[in-house]
């Protein structure tokens, strides 16, 4: 039955109700109130017993409420690209990497870094070049952390201390660096010197930052020298394209030389070849024929005649004797008596002309020696 219903039970708010209308608000607050004066504490008999009664109820409660929510506010968890920088009780600790941790709260306190992640700081600016010229340069520091550790705790603002550091790297390296050089011809040296210096820079802060890579982004002289530059560089681009055409020239005109000069060196060895071969065969020719001729010396000395006017006569169609003895010359038409030979048989179509001309100086021969002969036989008469 409730407690409210005619007849009902026991009030919670203290004693029982007879009637049925509704509770007394202003009583019901009043005795809430002492009831909360007497948990935390009121004096009195029976009712101080009973309030440090049930605070000693409670309080184990309580603590491990407060143990548990102190130990969830220590849980963290650690990115695979970060590094978590420990402090106890202000003091390095340790450097934890990924994964979940924990740590214990308003005792240590941490520090989360992106480690991995490609940081970059750009800037621009006016400088002075190594031949006194002004120049500017706008450039781009990609860079990472290298150690979380230096990055928290060696340097209090890191980032402005690479934005310093990038400044005097820059100015250093441009300083000692043409105009000409920062602009255009070396520029990716003039790039990694600058990274090469921000790092040592960095290095001697303690900064725990790593230089990745340094971009030029852009290099031009001050607008008021603009045009005049920008023909020097055409010119130069120009001077570039001939010296390549020339090169290419070049590149195709001494392989050819090379080659013809080759060719001609080959040709001289095989002409020494072959007149060193033709001089050694003569040689031995005649050191066979001198041989010979010692043992007949009318035979072979008739016989180098006969050799001596048969190469003679294969060039000749005419010939012209003058018989010992007569005043008459003698008229040989070689070249009729060639071609009578060739068409009396068919026997002699087959011959070549350099042996109709053999057969024709023979019979000339014969026809020399029977006119000798009878001359001298007229002489003896």
């Amino acid at each position: 039955m409730a407690w409210n219903e005619p007849g009902g039970g026991k009030d919670p708010w203290g004693g029982n109700r007879n009637n049925e209308g509704p509770p007394d608000i202003d009583e019901a607050l009043k005795k809430l109130k002492e009831k909360l004066s007497a948990f935390g504490g009121g004096q009195g008999g029976s009712g101080g017993n009973g309030s440090g009664a049930s605070f000693k109820a409670i309080l184990p409660v309580a603590l491990v409420v407060v143990s548990v929510v102190w130990g969830l506010l220590g849980l963290f968890q650690v990115d695979e690209k970060e590094q978590a920088v420990m402090l106890r009780l202000g003091k390095y600790s340790e450097t934890l990497g990924s994964g979940l941790h924990w740590y214990p709260p308003f005792l240590e306190s941490k520090v989360i870094v992106g480690v991995t992640e490609e940081r970059q700081y750009s800037t621009r600016g006016l400088m002075l070049t190594q031949d006194e010229n002004i120049v500017e340069v706008a450039l781009s520091v990609q860079y990472n952390i290298a150690s979380a550790k230096d990055f928290v705790l060696s340097i209090r603002a890191p980032e402005t201390s690479l934005k310093q550091a990038t400044d005097s790297a820059l100015r250093h390296v441009v300083g000692s660096t043409g105009l000409d050089g920062v602009i255009a011809t070396e520029r990716e040296q003039v790039a990694v010197a600058i990274a090469y210096k921000l790092q040592e820079l960095l290095d001697l802060y303690s900064s725990g930052i790593n230089v990745v890579t340094i971009n030029i982004a852009d290099a031009k002289p001050p607008n008021d020298v603009k045009a005049a530059y920008d023909d020097v560089i055409k010119a130069r681009e120009d001077l570039e394209r001939l010296v390549n055409e020339a090169q290419a020239y070049s590149n195709g005109i001494i392989p050819e030389a090379r080659g013809e000069a080759q060719r001609l060196r080959e040709e001289a060895e095989g002409y020494l070849s072959q007149v060193v071969s033709k001089s050694q065969g003569e040689a031995n020719r005649f050191s066979a024929l001198l041989a010979e001729y010692k043992k007949a010396p009318e035979v072979t000395r008739e016989r180098l005649y006969i050799d001596a006017i048969e190469q003679v006569m294969s060039d000749s169609t005419k010939v012209l004797v003058d018989t010992e003895g007569g005043n008459n010359m003698l008229y040989l038409p070689l070249d009729k008596l060639v071609s009578q030979g060739t068409s009396g048989t068919p026997a002699r179509s087959s011959e070549t002309n350099n042996q109709l001309i053999d057969r024709v100086a023979n019979e000339v021969i014969e026809k020399l020696q029977r006119t000798s002969g009878q001359a001298q036989g007229g002489r003896g008469r």
